[in-house]
C-alpha cells in the first residue's frame, strides 16, 4: 500500500512540476496539485503513525496532533504569503466543518450500515464537546460580536482567543496524554494494538517519509495557491466556496479517509478522535498560528469571522454535540450530518455565485 502511494505521489508530483515549469494552464497545475496533496498528505500520516509506534503512545498521539493538520496549515501559510487572508479564513471554516459534518457523517454512515449500532467512549465525547463548545463555539463567536459591536475590537479580541486558544488546546493535550489517560481507555488501547504490529519501516525512513512529504506538500500548497484564485474567478466562485469547499476537501483527504475506514471497522474511537481530534486542532492550534504567521509575513489576518460562517460553525457545532453525547451512534444520525453539510456547501455557493 504504502509502495503504492509513493509511485503515485511521484507521478504526481513530476506532472505537476512539468505543468508548473512549462506555464501550461492554470485549470492543469490545480488539478495536478490537488491529486499530488492528497497522497502526499496520507504519507504523511502513515510516516507519523511509524513513528509514533516506535516512540510509545503518548509521544505518538502528540506528534499526531502535532503533525495532524500539517497540510492545511502549510497551505495556509502560503496563502498568507500572497495575503489572500479571506481565503485563509475560509478553509479553517471548511476544514471545521468537513471534519464535523461530512468526516464524522460519513463515518457514522458507513460504519452504521455494517454494524446497525456502534459505540464509543461516552466520556472522551463529552470532553470533546466541550472542547467544541469554547474552540469553535466561543472562541470564533465572541470576537465577531464584540466588533460588531464597537467596531474596532477585532484585533484585540483576536490576540485574546490566540492566546487563550493555545493555551487551552496544550493544557487539553495534557489532559488527554498525561494526567487524564484513563478517560481515553478504550482510544489508547486501540492504539496501542495497531503499534504492537509489525512495523516493517524502520524510524530512519519514517522520520526521511515526514520531512519529503512535507518539503513536497509545501512546493504543491504555493503552486496551488498561485492557481486557485485564477481558478475560482473562470469558473465564478470566489474565496469564499474555495476555501470552505475545495481547499478543506484537499486539505482533508487523508484523514477523511482513514476516519471512515476506521468506522467501517467498528472502531470508533478512532474515527471520534480523527474527525472531532482534527476540528479542535484547526480551531484551538492551526487557526491561532495563522493568525501569528499573517502578523509575520505582513498579511494581517483577524479572526473575525463572517455571520455566514460562524451560523454554520455554531450549527455544525449543536448538532455534532446532540449525535455523539450519548455514546452510540448509528447511520441515519451520519445522513443528517452530511445532509447538513449538503445544505451548507449549497449556501456557501449561492454566496459565491452572487
Amino acid at each position: 500500500m504504502i509502495r503504492v502511494a509513493i509511485g503515485f505521489t511521484a507521478v504526481m508530483v513530476v506532472t505537476s512540476a512539468i505543468v508548473y515549469f512549462a506555464h501550461a494552464s492554470l485549470i492543469l497545475l490545480f488539478i495536478a496539485s490537488c491529486l499530488s496533496i492528497v497522497p502526499l498528505a496520507f504519507l504523511m500520516g502513515r510516516a507519523t503513525e511509524s513513528i509514533g509506534a516506535y516512540a510509545g503512545p503518548r509521544i505518538g498521539g502528540l506528534l499526531s496532533a502535532t503533525f495532524g493538520n500539517a497540510v492545511e496549515l502549510i497551505i495556509g501559510i502560503m496563502a498568507l504569503m500572497n495575503g489572500l487572508t479571506e481565503l485563509v479564513k475560509a478553509s479553517i471554516t471548511g476544514s471545521i466543518l468537513g471534519n464535523l459534518l461530512l468526516v464524522l457523517g460519513l463515518s457514522f454512515t458507513v460504519g452504521g450500515i455494517r454494524h446497525p449500532i456502534q459505540h464509543f467512549n461516552v466520556r472522551a465525547a463529552r470532553s470533546n464537546a466541550s472542547m467544541l463548545v469554547l474552540g469553535v463555539g466561543l472562541a470564533f463567536a465572541i470576537p465577531a460580536i464584540f466588533d460588531s459591536a464597537t467596531g474596532q475590537a477585532g484585533w484585540v479580541m483576536s490576540k485574546a482567543v490566540t492566546a487563550v486558544s493555545l493555551c487551552v488546546y496544550v493544557l487539553g493535550l495534557l489532559f488527554s496524554l498525561f494526567t487524564h489517560r484513563n478517560l481515553f481507555e478504550s482510544i489508547e488501547s486501540v492504539a496501542n494494538k495497531e503499534a504492537n504490529r509489525p512495523h516493517s519501516r524502520k524510524l530512519t525512513g519514517a522520520i526521511i517519509l515526514l520531512f519529503a512529504s512535507t518539503v513536497f506538500v509545501g512546493i504543491e500548497s504555493e503552486w496551488l495557491v498561485k492557481s486557485i484564485s485564477v481558478i475560482g474567478k473562470n469558473m465564478g466562485l470566489g474565496e469564499l466556496f474555495m476555501g470552505v469547499i475545495v481547499i478543506a476537501i484537499v486539505g482533508n483527504a487523508a484523514e477523511h479517509a482513514s476516519a471512515v475506514w476506521m468506522a467501517w471497522k467498528n472502531r470508533m474511537d478512532l474515527s471520534l478522535e480523527i474527525a472531532i481530534g482534527s476540528s479542535l486542532q484547526v480551531a484551538m492550534f492551526v487557526a491561532p498560528v495563522l493568525f501569528v504567521v499573517s502578523l509575520l509575513v505582513g498579511h494581517p489576518m483577524s479572526l473575525v469571522f463572517s455571520w455566514p460562517e460562524l451560523a454554520s460553525m455554531a450549527a455544525a457545532v449543536a448538532l455534532i454535540v446532540v449525535l455523539m453525547v450519548d455514546g452510540e451512534s448509528n447511520w441515519l444520525e451520519g445522513i443528517m450530518a452530511v445532509g447538513a453539510y449538503v445544505l451548507i456547501a449549497v449556501g456557501f455557493y449561492t454566496l459565491s455565485a452572487a
